[in-house]
């Protein structure tokens, strides 16, 4: 059971660390346009941000027990978003059970976890510079055939 103690949560009755240094937000100004830029902010229609993330449920879904498929979905999600694959990395719990994994690429990331039993999947898309999280999503809604969908997106680090 956790428990506040001195203002942070600790787990099992361990005392809390104190922090140091207070941590604090700091904005840093980037220029727009800057084609030297290698933070990939991008700016779109007047907003500039670092990228898009995209949450999608997958209801009555296919395969979500398929750890190939799932592997796959993926590589073939990062490659129609134009993004670049560093590693993936994917568990299954029981055999045909669910399946929790991420791909992590230069651009960030796609995470995914399965409830097979249910149907459901859960990918988490985020991607910044120039790669299309969209393009991501219409790989993974293909790949696994849901009977419903829902699509959050949020723009990260709004300038």
């Amino acid at each position: 059971m956790a428990r506040l103690e001195h203002g942070v949560a600790a787990i099992n009755g361990t005392r809390a660390l104190k922090a140091r240094v207070p941590a604090r937000t700091v904005p840093v100004p980037i220029p727009i346009g800057d084609a030297e830029s290698k933070d990939h902010f991008i700016t779109k229609n007047g907003v500039t941000y670092a990228g898009s993330h995209l949450i999608i449920d997958l209801w009555e879904a296919e395969g979500l027990n398929d750890k190939d498929r799932i592997e796959q979905a993926m590589k073939d999600a990062v490659e129609a978003a134009g993004a670049t694959l560093l590693h993936i990395h994917l568990h299954t719990f029981t055999p045909g059970g669910g399946i929790s994994g991420v791909a992590v690429l230069a651009e960030s990331h796609i995470s995914v976890h399965t409830w097979p039993e249910r149907g459901y999947a859960a990918f988490d898309v985020f991607m910044c510079g120039k790669a299309d999280t969209r393009k991501a999503y219409s790989v993974l809604k293909q790949a696994f055939a849901p009977k419903r969908v829902v699509l959050g997106e949020h723009k990260r680090g709004v300038l």
